[in-house]
């Protein structure tokens, strides 16, 4: 029996951290309440839970130990709380951007009877350091934009940073430079400067050099020696860099940095390629640019999407 005058402290536990990701959502709409309150209720039962909307794709996303640790929740908590889910892997968070200067100019005029729509801008686009994100900077003289419009064009520029240019993924690490431009004395409003800069920014865009960026994780993997030569192997075939290795005993520590859109279903073939012996750990490490082979397809695939009359 415990003594009350001296007080145990008890370290917590520590749970492995959940590395299988599944973006869920429900089946039937107006169940969003129920999806969040099952996920509520799993994560206060299960440490070793994980859920989140990504703030980039909007996924609800789920994480877990193992595809079954996840399937196993998934069907309690259909079971729990009448729900159906739908799971799928997570959409990897691609972003665009531009590699080098490019100038853009666009007119924008309509004339419909009435009062007409007038906006006329020119402006650079040049790449920022990775992570800097926007920077927008006014480099016209003697009114060219009028003043009151040029947050205009900042929107518009804004706006069609995040629909995308090349593959509707959101433009990062980019600096832009509205340096001329033309107005009308009553046909110039926001609006048709909104329309001019967003324009003439995709026009910089596809001057300038471009490229997609994709996550790429740092992985962290624990083998038994014998189980190398399959790994590094198969690393090289996930376009994989492998950065060190350490022995830990008769395990083999193996670090690497690989895209995350190549092992997303890594845990599963980790236990594959080594009966069940292997872990492994990962986290962000940077984004890079996508292979011009790899980006086409995703480009293609975007404009096939595209409707015909969209921008």
């Amino acid at each position: 029996m415990a003594d009350p005058a001296h007080k145990a402290m008890i370290t917590p536990p520590t749970y492995p951290i959940p590395m299988v990701h599944l973006a869920v959502e429900s089946k039937a709409k107006g169940d969003e309440h129920k999806v969040a309150a099952a996920m509520s209720k799993t994560l206060e039962e299960d440490p070793s839970f994980r859920s989140g909307r990504s703030r980039d794709t909007h996924e609800l996303v789920i994480s877990g130990l193992s595809n079954l640790h996840l399937e196993l929740l998934l069907k309690r908590m259909t079971h729990r709380y009448k729900i159906e889910m739908t799971h799928r892997l997570p959409t990897v968070p691609l972003k665009e951007t531009v590699l080098g200067l490019g100038d853009g100019h666009h007119r924008h005029r309509k004339q419909s009877g009435g009062r007409g729509q007038f906006g006329e801008v020119f402006l650079r686009v040049r790449p920022t350091a990775r992570g800097s994100g926007f920077a927008f900077e006014n480099q016209t003289v003697g009114g060219s934009i009028p003043s009151n419009f040029v947050p205009a064009v900042e929107k518009g520029v804004h706006e069609q940073m995040e629909k995308g240019v090349l593959a509707g993924y959101p433009v990062v690490d980019v600096k832009v430079e509205p340096y001329d431009g033309k107005s009308h004395p009553v046909d110039s409003s926001e609006a048709a400067f909104k329309i001019a800069g967003a324009r003439a920014f995709r026009d910089a865009f596809m001057k300038a050099k471009h490229a997609l960026l994709e996550p790429v994780m740092d992985l962290e993997i624990e083998v038994p020696a014998r189980h190398m030569g399959d790994i590094t192997g198969d690393l090289n075939s996930r376009r994989g860099r492998i950065s060190g290795m350490d022995q830990h005993g008769d395990n083999l520590v193996i670090r690497a940095q690989v895209p995350l859109s190549e092992i997303q279903t890594y845990s599963t073939d980790l236990r594959s390629m080594t009966s069940g012996e292997g872990s492994f750990t990962m986290a962000f490490s940077r984004l890079d640019v996508v292979p011009f082979p790899i980006a086409q397809k995703h480009m293609e695939k975007y404009e096939k999407s595209r409707h015909p009359d969209e921008d």
